[in-house]
């Protein structure tokens, strides 16, 4: 026992013989650098603050699926545009650059060096792409590999080499908090007690943390032919053949994304952002999201109380006589608010938080699960209804929320309240979406 008491001693004095003196006050631990959250690029602040949710207007679609009440949201950043097609274009280009750097480092082409090496000249376990890598397309060899990325000859128009969009392919993973935060640790057993659901259905019990780690993987190229199969009896195929990739529509915003798409892009952002930081000693920052409705319909309404559309005021035209958003405004014409399909984005004067488009051109997804009582249970602070659908789960769990009207939609969808929803596995020529990112800090 003295030997033991002795060796206790040791410790202490070596662990509390390090750092600052000790003077017995609480200092908190030494070397925290302050961290103030960095303003991200093209996005504008939304304060924290309260505001009357629901109905700003009678119902005049009987929908009764929103309640006026009063809510609280915490502080956010948020896309001012739509997500633009030149935007998710860099995520597509991503995917295909990973994928085809993958193929390159399993060919094992001497003098190229595709993945990472440890300290010992061994490719890392799991293997780590090398983005510093050249690609050199006059080698042989890394043409034979490239040639693996086209459509196959029978398939392809013209004879012309194109990549095929049915491999970008995209892995990746996130942790369900929700279904953490059901599951309890017991301390005494030093086991979980609870039961976790895979995205496969399959329910099983929950061995440690990573039974919280879900995983999918999701096809990243949109669906161009949704301007075709979107409207029976009529003429989009030009749109469907150039509005994706064409650089006239770089700054058009992006469609035929589904709500799984949309989210798989948010969490690349994510780990985009976060790995530079990382990378150069900062700290991470919050996750890019998806905004939930509520968040979205506080930022739409840009701090003006009870106002039926982002600009305020209970009419879509200004005082001149001109259209405030690009929407369908007269039966059978689309032109008069100019534009026929979707608009540039920011074509539109912004809201008062410095946000373009809240109101048409194309609606957007929310993160939120679609309810129509969803106003009445959820919380007053910062609400949400979510799920996570399963496959076997009725249709009507995989529905999610869109907001804001899109450049088919008639006026009462542009109103800030208005709710709509999409099947989260479907692909629209009139849904969109922009991403949110929690503030860091006390606003």
């Amino acid at each position: 026992m003295k030997k033991l008491s002795l060796i206790a001693v040791v410790v202490l004095v070596v662990f509390t013989g390090c750092g600052p003196t000790q003077t017995g006050e609480l200092t908190g631990v030494p070397g925290r650098r302050v961290f103030s959250d960095p303003e991200p690029f093209e996005m504008a602040f939304i304060p924290a603050g309260s505001f009357v949710a629901g109905p700003s207007d009678e119902d005049h679609m009987a929908a009764m699926n929103a309640m006026a009440r009063t809510v609280t949201v915490d502080a956010f950043w948020m896309d001012q545009t739509e997500m633009t097609n030149n935007k998710y274009r860099q995520f597509v280009h991503w995917v295909r650059d990973s994928i085809l750097r993958t193929r390159l480092g399993e060919y094992d082409i001497p003098g190229y060096e595709f993945f990472k090496l440890d300290s010992d000249g061994n490719v890392t376990d799991p293997p780590v792409l090398n983005w510093n890598e050249r690609i050199d397309d006059r080698n042989e060899e890394v043409q034979e590999v490239i040639e693996t990325m086209y459509y196959p000859p029978n398939e392809r128009f013209n004879n012309r080499a194109e990549y095929d969009t049915r491999i970008l392919n995209y892995s990746y993973f996130w942790v369900d908090y929700q279904q953490a935060a059901r599951s309890r640790y017991n301390f005494r057993d030093q086991e979980y007690e609870g039961q976790v659901a895979g995205l496969d259905g399959e329910i099983s019990d929950v061995q440690d943390r990573s039974s919280f780690i879900m995983s999918d993987v999701v096809n990243v190229y949109p669906d161009t032919l949704v301007w075709i199969r979107d409207f029976t009896y009529s003429y989009n195929e030009p749109l469907a053949n150039l509005y994706f990739w064409h650089p006239s529509y770089d700054e058009y915003p992006v469609v035929g994304v589904s709500w799984v798409q949309a989210r798989a892009f948010s969490i690349w952002r994510t780990n985009l952002m976060n790995s530079y930081l990382r990378e150069r000693g900062h700290p991470g920052v919050h996750d890019y999201r998806l905004p939930s409705e509520i968040e979205w319909e506080y930022a739409a309404r840009g701090g003006l109380a009870h106002s039926m559309y982002p600009w305020g005021g209970p009419y879509t035209r200004n005082w001149e006589g001109c259209f405030l958003a690009n929407f369908k405004p007269l039966r059978g014409n689309y032109i008069d608010d100019g534009s026929v399909y979707t608009a540039r984005v920011a074509s539109y004067e912004p809201n008062e938080f410095g946000l373009y488009d809240m109101a048409g051109n194309v609606a957007e997804w929310t993160i939120s699960a679609y309810h129509t009582s969803a106003y009445v249970f959820t919380h007053d602070l910062n609400p949400n209804y979510e799920y996570n659908a399963l496959p076997d789960d009725p249709e009507p769990m995989k529905r999610k929320v869109v907001r804001g009207g899109s450049w088919k939609d008639v006026a009462y969808f542009l109103q800030v309240s208005s709710r709509d929803f999409e099947y989260q596995d479907s692909t629209k020529s009139y849904i969109g979406f922009r991403n949110v990112r929690t503030y860091i800090g006390i606003n």
